[in-house]
């Protein structure tokens, strides 16, 4: 008996494109009507039940539909009958009205509370979201080990970001490091409401611990959402491990370290030191 995984990889006749569309007009059939057998779903769509099984066998392998017995159990000779199903990917590939009534109710409240209204709903939506995302940071700190401050933040809140959905990944450049968000799930509504990239940079810059700076997002149509993250959060979490670097190269009379001097990394002068001797007059 031929496989699914084989009657999946078929070459077919018809261009990429056709077989696309009569996976949509399947998923389709399988939303409005709920489950059914690959013989239903053919007489429905005009062809013939293997070609249904080889389209069905590529959406399950994609998990946009699930297979299970059918009630009653067998059907004579052969296998027994299989209904098929959307799953919850499945049902979420067709459009929803969720950006449309976000945009509806923020435009409401920018209308009757002003800016700082829309920001109060922005802050509020972030709050579930930055606890889980704190607690994941807090949670890196406490397995570090005693006494260790190196706990790269951006990397564990990125792992902390994909998992609700933002695709995040944490790199390091030369100037400090960056956090990229390669999905946004309110990119549509952000567009024309910036407080909820302004609310969720802030929500970013608490859980890392310093300053940071967008440099692009999704809602203004970059291909990625991208936060810079300053050297000096690098510095600071090494901190003890740089101050034993240091401290082992002698530092001239006069001269404040950066680690000492409070515009750290800033061009200074050093001042003559006040004990040395006097010239004669």
């Amino acid at each position: 008996m031929e496989s699914a995984a084989a009657r999946a990889a078929v070459p077919q006749a018809g261009a990429p494109a056709e077989d696309g569309r009569t996976r949509d007009r399947v998923s389709s059939l399988l939303l409005e009507h709920g489950p059914q057998t690959a013989a239903e779903l053919a007489g429905r769509l005009g062809i013939s039940p293997a070609a249904v099984r080889r389209h069905l066998d590529g959406l399950v392998a994609a998990g946009r539909v699930t297979e299970r017995e059918a009630p009653g159990g067998q059907r004579g000779r052969g296998r027994p009958a299989r209904r098929f199903a959307l799953t919850d990917a499945g049902r979420e590939s067709f459009p929803h009205a969720y950006d449309d009534l976000a945009l509806t109710a923020l435009r409401f409240v920018a209308e009757h509370g002003g800016p700082e209204a829309v920001r109060a709903v922005a802050e509020q939506q972030l709050s579930g979201l930055a606890q889980r995302c704190s607690t994941a940071v807090e949670s890196a700190i406490e397995q570090a080990e005693p006494g260790s401050e190196d706990v790269d933040r951006a990397q564990v809140l990125a792992v902390a970001l994909t998992a609700e959905g933002y695709a995040a990944t944490a790199s390091a450049i030369s100037s400090g490091g960056q956090l990229c968000q390669h999905h946004c799930p309110v990119a549509h509504v952000a567009a024309e409401f910036p407080q909820l990239c302004e609310a969720e940079t802030a929500v970013i810059s608490r859980l890392v611990g310093t300053h940071v700076q967008r440099l692009a997002t999704i809602a203004h149509g970059d291909g990625i959402c991208t936060t810079h993250i300053p050297a000096q959060l690098a510095l600071r979490a090494g901190l003890r491990a740089g101050n034993k670097a240091t401290s082992a190269r002698p530092v001239p009379a006069g001269r404040a370290t950066a680690s000492e001097h409070p515009t750290a990394g800033a061009s200074t002068r050093t001042t003559p030191s006040i004990d040395r001797e006097r010239t004669p007059a």
